[in-house]
C-alpha cells in the first residue's frame, strides 16, 4: 500500500504547466488519434461537439485538466469530468467508451472535487488502463460541449505530451 501511495504522491505532484486562460491542452503523454476511429458513434461523429481523441497505452495514466477553469463537473464514477474556462467555454473529458457500467472501478479521483479551480496539468484523474482495456476502447475524448459563442480551434497532432497547447479559444 505505501508504494502505491507514492506512486499517487509522486503523480500529484507532476511539474505545473503555463498556457494561458485561453488555451486548450493536452491531458496526458499519449498519442492524439482520429476520432472517427473511436468504437462509439456519439464521440466519432461528435455529436457531442468538437471532438478530439487521445489514446494511451501505458497501463495507468493520469488524466490532467486541459484548460485553466473551474472542475464544474466530477463524475462520481470518474470516468468523466469537465471543466469550464473564463470565457465560458465547457469542456468535457470522457475516458473510455461505456466506462460508465465499471461504477468507479478502476478510476481513481484525485484531491480536485467538483468547483474547485483548476490549472493545465492538474491531476485529475488516474486510470488503471491494463484492468479497463480489457473490455472497453480506452479511448480518451475532449469535447467542446459549449462554446459560448466563441470560436475554438483545436489541432490534431500525432504524440502530445501533458500540457502541449493543442487549441485556443479564439
Amino acid at each position: 500500500m505505501q508504494l502505491f501511495d507514492a506512486f499517487r504522491k509522486k503523480q500529484e505532484t507532476l511539474a505545473p504547466v503555463t498556457v494561458t486562460d485561453t488555451q486548450i491542452a493536452a491531458i496526458a503523454d499519449c498519442e492524439m488519434m482520429n476520432v472517427a476511429d473511436v468504437k462509439d458513434e456519439m464521440f466519432a461523429q461528435q455529436m457531442l461537439g468538437q471532438t478530439v481523441a487521445f489514446l494511451s497505452d501505458a497501463d495507468t495514466l493520469t488524466v490532467c485538466a486541459p484548460a485553466n477553469g473551474t472542475l464544474s463537473v466530477m463524475f462520481p464514477t470518474g470516468h468523466a469530468f469537465g471543466i469550464t474556462m473564463e470565457s465560458g467555454v465547457a469542456l468535457l473529458v470522457h475516458i473510455g467508451v461505456n466506462t460508465v457500467e465499471e461504477n468507479g472501478s478502476g478510476f481513481t479521483i484525485l484531491k480536485k472535487k467538483q468547483g474547485d479551480s483548476v490549472k493545465v496539468g492538474d491531476p485529475i484523474v488516474t486510470v488503471n488502463l491494463k484492468q479497463l482495456r480489457k473490455k472497453y476502447d480506452m479511448s480518451t475524448m475532449l469535447i467542446v460541449t459549449d462554446t459560448n459563442g466563441h470560436e475554438v480551434k483545436i489541432e490534431t497532432v500525432s504524440s502530445v505530451t501533458r500540457g502541449q497547447v493543442i487549441g485556443e479559444v479564439l
